[in-house]
């Protein structure tokens, strides 16, 4: 089922108060995704005008021009694992699972993406990595309204019987948590291959519709390597592969060779301004070489309802530095986030998480990254345009 329509921020205790489990929720919404499945199919007959401004007319947000809903405002615990890692039985801070959700739901985050469910043993709960874990886990979220979107897990990198199984048991667990999504922190394939990739999305088909049959839209995370040209023409090298690039990125033949229904991405939108930075000019068929700007926001733009989520890291603009950007607080760097959530369209049916991989402060600093989470959340409230 696709439950693009579902805005499950406007009410999470939904189908706690009819008694029902999120996939007999879904189920009791069939009408709904019926009306969903138009949509989508519109969209993916390359009409993505049309799904964006149905998706903005059922979640458009308010009058005051704010770009991130307040229930859309959201943090990968990556950028706080530090505070989940620690041992509470040495410092008064907030330690492990249970206290980082108070704290983050005090600063006012409604949504939070797993990076794994390792804590410190120390921790209340001890070691939730298993199915009891994740019911305490669960728990804890209600307590403090907090909603979780998805995790950083690992996806089969083959299709067996056994990855399968573990592979619906990752999705079985994602249900316990609520999750809406289901994906990993890392490329479909590291290669520059044309054939590769399409192996990779061969099999994303696969798993994104098994994925769909729990009820969870399967994502991938990337940073700027998937940005960049795909060898897939020229000159054929000594082991009869492309030396050469049509001009198409990565991700770009991914998203055309994977089913809209069933794949979908999850747009760091910092490393998606590095790759801007860096992955400027391939070398053509004839030798040439030729450069292509790369535009983060147009690529989401054109398939905008394939990004349910997004990283929104900021970056200070930094041309020393191989990458163009240093890492720092939401709101207090150089990327344009007030044009970037303008132009991708369908406002509020993204779900943009905070990820600072730097904000870890370290014996110097303890406090440093729920500081920043602070500091990085007044800033997304802030966001009008």
């Amino acid at each position: 089922m696709n439950d693009d329509l579902i805005d499950r921020s406007d009410d999470p205790q939904l189908g706690r108060s009819l008694g029902l489990s999120r996939r007999q929720l879904l189920a009791a919404t069939t009408g709904m995704a019926a009306a969903a499945a138009l949509g989508a199919a519109a969209f993916g007959a390359g009409s993505p005008a049309r799904a964006a401004t149905a998706a903005a007319a059922r979640t458009a947000p308010g009058a005051n021009g704010v770009l991130i809903p307040p229930g859309k405002r959201g943090i990968i615990l990556y950028t706080v694992r530090d505070a989940i890692s620690r041992d509470p039985n040495t410092t008064d801070l907030a330690s492990g699972f249970k206290e980082v959700f108070q704290e983050l739901s005090r600063i006012g985050y409604k949504q939070i993406e797993f990076a794994g469910y390792g804590q410190h043993a120390n921790a209340e709960g001890g070691n939730v990595n298993n199915v009891a874990g994740a019911h305490l886990l669960r728990s804890w979220l209600d307590d403090n309204g907090l909603e979780a979107e998805g995790n950083h897990g690992s996806i089969p990198s083959t299709i067996t019987d056994a990855s399968l199984a573990a592979f619906d048991a990752q999705c079985e667990v994602a249900n316990i948590l609520g999750f809406g999504h289901i994906g990993t922190g890392g490329d479909p394939t590291g290669s520059a291959y044309v054939a590769d990739w399409q192996a990779a999305a061969d099999r994303w088909n696969i798993l994104g519709e098994r994925a769909a049959g729990h009820g969870l839209k399967l994502y991938t995370h990337n940073h700027d390597v998937a940005y960049s040209f795909l060898l897939d023409s020229g000159p054929l090298d000594a082991l009869g592969r492309p030396t050469r690039s049509s001009g198409t990125r990565r991700l770009e033949y991914f998203l055309a060779n994977t089913d809209p229904n069933y794949v979908y991405l999850e747009m760091d939108i910092y490393w998606a301004h590095v790759a801007q930075y860096k992955h400027k000019v391939f070398t053509a068929p004839d030798g040439s070489s030729v450069e292509n700007i790369f535009d983060p926001a147009a690529v989401a733009a054109a398939q905008t309802m394939r990004f349910p989520l997004f990283h929104a890291k900021d970056g200070r603009s930094n041309p020393n530095t191989g990458n163009g950007y240093d890492m720092v607080p939401f709101g207090t760097g150089d990327i344009d986030y007030t044009t970037f959530f303008q132009r991708i369209g369908a406002g509020g049916y993204h779900n943009p998480m905070w990820e600072q991989d730097t904000a870890p402060g370290g014996a110097a600093n303890p406090g440093q990254s729920l500081a920043f989470a602070q500091t990085s959340y007044d800033n997304m409230a802030a966001l009008r345009g």
